[in-house]
């Protein structure tokens, strides 16, 4: 089963104010869509978690494979005019949102490019939806504003103001985040990182650590 729209995304116009970035609604498309959430893995906590920390299996880790496949890769080569050829990636998901969670930040320098991939059914709250910011301190100067819905894909690449954040929500907030990064290092560095604040979070289930 093929999840992406590929087409979507390339008749889908890269904007370029403030930043770089591209938004593609129902990406991951309907049929597979039901089934990713079906399988989408328990997590933890709030936070993001790397994939070595949560049971993926069945259409959630078909839907991994093909982001983490030359396909993707290339569509997002063309769109950014970018060669990723050689940097490496990483993967977290989150599963849950916190009230301190959202706030202003542009990403750190060893990402290039970010993708963030909505895995929530509906979203009716004003709260957790992501803003594209103009600046980093206010959060209503926005030029977009992103529902996490429907397997909606957002796409920017990292640099020094691209801002981001959102509105405070409390409750289950799906998505999966995907990195391309400057080199290995930074993988194991940040996923070690991740491991071992999801550990943390595992046994100690009932206390919203950061």
């Amino acid at each position: 089963m093929a999840y992406l729209d590929f087409a979507a995304l390339e008749r889908t116009p890269l904007k370029r104010e403030p930043y770089d970035y591209v938004v593609v609604p129902d990406f991951v498309r309907a049929d597979g869509f039901r089934g990713v959430v079906a399988d989408y893995p328990p997590v933890p906590g709030p936070g993001s978690h790397p994939l070595s920390e949560v049971t993926i299996g069945g259409h959630f880790e078909a839907l991994i494979e093909e982001l983490d496949g030359p396909e993707f890769r290339a569509a997002i080569e063309k769109k950014f005019g970018v060669d990723l050829s050689a940097r490496p990636t990483m993967f977290t998901v989150r599963g849950e949102c916190r009230p301190t969670d959202g706030k202003i930040h542009t990403d750190s320098t060893t990402k290039i490019i970010t993708v963030l991939l909505y895995m929530n059914e509906k979203w009716e709250k004003d709260g957790g939806r992501l803003r594209i910011l103009r600046n980093g301190t206010d959060i209503e100067d926005y030029v977009d504003e992103v529902p996490p819905h429907g397997g909606t894909l957002l796409v920017f690449r990292r640099s020094d103001n691209s801002w981001h954040g959102h509105l405070p929500f409390d409750g289950t907030r799906r998505a999966i985040q995907m990195n391309w990064v400057t080199d290995q290092s930074v993988v194991a560095r940040e996923q070690g990182r991740h491991r071992i604040s999801s550990t943390f979070k595992k046994l100690n289930p009932f206390r919203r650590a950061s």
